[in-house]
């Protein structure tokens, strides 16, 4: 009777000839230990187990004359078999520390974001969708004043609301305003740290129901409305304008005939304009409600700009050491003038105009000075801009600015200033 014997279990099968010399696929050496062969001849190490009744591979690294001995894997081999004997899952606590030293690098990495950095990463991002400049240099000055003296370079993580209160508290009834606003910038750029997990938990900068538990609410402030000169008297300011030979006298009285803002008409240049069909396209970026404008030209308005174009330069009101003319010559102009009102307060006289003295429909009026439809319905329905209809509106406006004023239409007095 032939006794059949049990097949001898490997151990220490493999020698350092046969590693170097192996041939592709997997080579037991005992315990667990292979050696892996791949057709480009590289090697490798695994370790096989069992736990739980399911065979796990964990890789030992490269095997050969760079990278790990066979002696050495073995050791490793020894040390992983005790681990599994308790019953310890080598693979997943490999891929635990794993996890734990990503994690630690993170964190070390966050640790070293600051809020500064991440203030100049959102305004790169955003500032040109801003479309005012001004609005621009106020985010940067005040960061640069009021916020980075105190947590510019702190980490972004670490900003608590005791840090908040530390900028906000010093100016929060003195100057409301802007304190409002550096504590929506500070919400603004702490969120932006939020998504990009730079930081977790709320915002200690939020308004409702954290810093309004803890800062008074600020006191409204009493802006009125721009002071504006009467309709019934723009006409003969429309004559006294037209004797003044200024640049800012053509751009007020345009200003005037468009009825448009005074940043519109300033920042506008020839590119907007095709004076042969009497049309200015005010594109979306540089509107108030983010939307293009057309504006129907008058032929005053067309000569108007037929004048300045003379001048050259890109804008249509062009500055004398090159630019954009500025703002604040229209308002000096008004202040020589002894009037006592905005720029853009002529914006009212012609609505009030229009009002009272034509019968054009609400929406076209409106829609001249280019309002927002509050009304949501409304806006989703109209789809025109109601050009025609504006073209005459804006000639009728424009011919009943240069008819002649009464003799007793006034123009309304600043103080007795001298011109």
């Amino acid at each position: 009777m032939e006794i059949l014997s049990m097949p001898r279990k490997l151990s220490h099968a493999l020698t350092a000839l046969a590693v170097k010399n192996a041939k592709p696929g997997r080579h037991a050496d005992g315990g667990g230990l292979h050696l892996l062969v791949k057709e480009t001849g590289a090697r490798s190490w695994v370790y096989r187990f069992m736990l739980k009744g399911k065979s796990r591979d964990l890789g030992l690294g490269a095997a050969g004359p760079d990278g790990t001995s066979l002696a050495t894997a073995r050791d490793l081999a020894s040390a992983l078999r005790l681990r599994v004997k308790a019953g310890i899952d080598p693979l997943d606590e490999r891929q635990r520390k794993a996890a734990e030293a990503l994690a630690q690098a993170q964190a070390a990495e966050i640790a070293g974001i600051t809020f500064r950095a991440v203030a100049e990463r959102y305004m790169a991002a955003h500032e040109g969708t801003w479309r005012n400049d001004k609005h621009r240099q106020q985010w940067r000055n005040t960061l640069a004043s009021y916020v980075y003296p105190i947590i510019g370079d702190l980490p972004v993580a670490d900003i608590g609301t005791a840090h908040v209160l530390k900028i906000l508290e010093p100016i929060w009834q003195d100057k409301p305003e802007t304190a409002g606003r550096i504590r929506g910038r500070i919400e603004t750029v702490l969120d932006a740290a939020k998504a990009r997990g730079y930081r977790d938990g709320e915002n200690p900068a939020r308004w409702r129901g954290h810093i309004a538990q803890i800062l008074p609410r600020r006191p409204r402030l009493t802006r009125g409305h721009h002071k504006a000169v009467p309709y019934d008297a723009i006409r003969a300011f429309i004559a006294k304008l037209r004797e003044r030979e200024a640049l800012a006298a053509l751009a007020l009285e345009f200003v005037i005939l468009t009825a448009t803002r005074t940043s519109e008409a300033l920042g506008a240049t020839w590119i907007e304009v095709d004076l042969e069909k009497a049309v200015w396209t005010i594109p979306a970026a540089r509107m108030k409600a983010g939307k293009e404008h057309r504006v129907p030209l008058s032929p005053r308005a067309v000569a108007i700009l037929e004048t300045t174009k003379a001048l050259g330069g890109t804008y249509l009101f062009p500055a004398n050491r090159g630019g954009k003319l500025s703002g604040m010559a229209m308002s000096m102009l008004l202040r020589r003038m002894k009037v006592d009102c905005t720029v853009h307060g002529f914006r009212s006289g012609f609505r009030d105009w229009a009002a009272e003295c034509t019968g054009y429909a609400h929406e076209v009026c409106e829609m001249a000075l280019a309002h927002v439809i509050a009304d949501k319905s409304e806006a989703a329905y109209r789809r025109g801009d109601l050009f025609e209809k504006r073209r005459r509106l804006m000639a009728d406006w424009a011919a009943y600015c240069a008819s002649n004023g009464s003799a007793g239409a006034t123009v309304m007095p600043m103080r007795g200033a001298a011109a």
